[in-house]
């Protein structure tokens, strides 16, 4: 062979294995999006094992299947093997601490209450998050957080170490709707009540003027959940599943001590003793199933509740959504208004403002914006590589820069699952059968990631928004847990309830409230509010300080 052509098929050849290890090694940003465009379904099955199995815990309401599609989509395309468990929303920390017990720990571990952080910290469950790692490997999340507040990133930090990343909700600014049935109004001839006294009357009536017209007194006023509403008269909210905290005079406050809260009592002690609240509210409104159902308003037991979110209560045609032909029409009835009118077609029900106590307060309960927490479980980082690859993942499918591709990651694939609309630019509609399935997200494996601020408003939220539901809402003002919290809090929970219902139903005089409340404080309640206010103080040294 002539020397010059061994020569240039050589350097023909370097040059060839050159260009292909490059491409293995750096990929351009427009290989990266057609890498993402690409269905993995179509790729033929690789002949080597994936390097990670990635445990995963997630918001769930029904299993995923092991072969459902969209974590298929995920393996392929990080080439790892995910698996996901399958722990029950209502139960699950329940599930999850049964599985701590047995020594198994999730590799992305997702802490439903934020007060629990400090918790699993301290059982060693947790892995610290390197701040580099996470700004590296998951850098959509980082910046769409702080473009928000950066605050939150610090709320995950413990003694210093970043063990939580902050799952934010932007919708937590809408707070619990106070719900009437309005065919109960009418038929009585009373307008939404919108001061605790013209309440009273209302709550009267509904337990005592037959309001259904069924010829017997089989009605109430009230339950559990409405009387955060009277709470919120007197600038509290009571029954919830964590202390709240409020500011006062520069400082915090646990809203269920409160003086004012003897006036509270007093009114339900009244109405309890007058057949006004249900008898049943001990055991709340919920009989089983999703747990944002109030089955006491749902089968007519009860006028009025604040139970669940707004979303839990639209009726039909408060705003449009897309159908599958791409078509807007009115939405329809959900959740607690579908089960409702399912048992009584004729039912209709009415938002109302917080009613206004005799000092003007008023309000009812808000869901913290601060909702959760994503972590890494301990035994992740014990794999070289392990915790980077699940930041990248969590990155991809919960803050994606492709906005076709974060659909993708919440709702599956176009053209099987969702469409665009062809008339509005950037809106989408879930395609039959699914737009008829409840909880299809997680039959398909869809929505694995955690919410991020930042997402446009929609129309439901622009409903709520014109609702009012922006307005007087009554936040948890400690959104971090502190040792003393974690050590005492159950208890301290068990002792509110225990003395408010107690009141509540007369077994009780209202003016044992201040004995309970020395009681409280002496049961590690002084501790949890110095060490709350410790956390206040130095917040407010830090916002001084910008």
């Amino acid at each position: 062979m002539n020397f010059n052509l061994s020569r240039a098929l050589c350097l023909l050849i370097t040059t060839v294995i050159l260009i292909i290890c490059m491409s293995g090694c750096t990929v351009s940003g427009e290989q990266r999006a057609q890498m993402q465009q690409h269905n993995p379904a179509d790729e033929s099955e690789k002949d080597t094992e994936p390097p990670y199995t990635i445990s995963w815990t997630m918001h769930q309401n029904t299993p995923v299947p092991e072969n459902a599609e969209m974590i298929t989509y995920i393996e392929d395309l990080f080439d790892v093997n995910l698996e996901v468990w399958n722990l029950e929303n209502r139960r699950y920390e329940d599930l999850l601490d049964l599985k701590l017990a047995q020594g198994n720990i999730p590799d992305l571990l997702r802490i439903r209450q934020p007060h629990d952080l400090l918790k699993y910290q301290m059982q060693g469950v947790l892995a610290e998050i390197p701040e580099d790692v996470l700004e590296e490997h998951a850098p959509n999340i980082v910046k769409r957080i702080r473009d928000y507040d950066s605050r939150y990133l610090e709320y995950g930090k413990i003694n210093g170490a970043l063990y939580g990343i902050p799952v934010i909700n932007q919708t937590n600014i809408y707070r619990t709707p106070i719900v009437y049935r309005e065919d109960w109004l009418e038929n009585l001839g009373f307008e939404v009540p919108r001061t605790l006294e013209e309440f009273e009357t209302v709550m009267y009536a509904f337990a005592k003027g037959d309001p259904d017209g069924n010829g017997k007194q089989d009605t109430y006023g009230l339950s559990k959940e409405g009387m955060n509403v009277v709470f919120g008269a007197f600038g509290q909210s009571v029954f919830t599943e964590q202390l709240y905290f409020n500011q006062k005079n520069n400082r915090l406050v646990i809203g269920a001590l409160e003086p004012e809260m003897k006036k509270a009592l007093a009114y339900l002690q009244k109405w309890y003793q007058d057949g006004i609240i249900d008898p049943e509210f001990i055991t709340g409104e919920n009989k089983g199933g999703y747990k944002h159902l109030s089955h006491a308003f749902i089968n007519s037991r009860i006028g009025m509740t604040s139970m669940g979110n707004y979303y839990h209560w639209t009726q039909d045609g408060d705003y449009s959504v897309l159908n599958e032909k791409d078509e807007e029409i009115p939405v329809e009835a959900m959740f607690n208004v579908h089960e409702l009118q399912q048992k009584n077609a004729t039912a209709d029900v009415e938002f109302g403002p917080p009613v206004t106590g005799p000092d003007g307060l008023r309000g009812s309960k808000g869901y913290n914006l601060l909702m959760s927490f994503i972590t890494i479980g301990a035994d992740a980082v014990k794999e070289p590589g392990k915790l980077e690859k699940i930041l990248e993942i969590l990155d991809y499918v919960s803050a994606n820069s492709d906005p076709a591709e974060q659909v993708k990651m919440e709702y599956g694939l176009p053209g099987k699952h969702w469409d665009w609309s062809s008339s509005s630019s950037g809106e989408f509609h879930i395609l039959p059968p699914y737009n008829r399935m409840e909880n299809y997200t997680n039959m398909i494996g869809s929505s694995i990631g955690m919410a991020v601020p930042g997402a446009s408003i929609g129309k439901r939220e622009q409903w709520a928004a014109s609702e009012g539901l922006t307005e007087n809402g009554i936040y948890n003002q400690l959104e971090v847990a502190t040792p003393a919290l974690i050590r005492y809090s159950s208890e301290l929970i068990h002792m509110r309830d225990r003395a408010y219902i107690s009141i509540i139903t007369g077994d009780q005089p209202v003016e044992s409230f201040d004995t309970f409340v020395e009681e409280f404080m002496e049961a590690g309640g002084q501790q949890v509010l110095t060490e709350a206010n410790e956390w206040y103080n130095g917040q407010m040294e830090t916002s001084s300080k910008k």
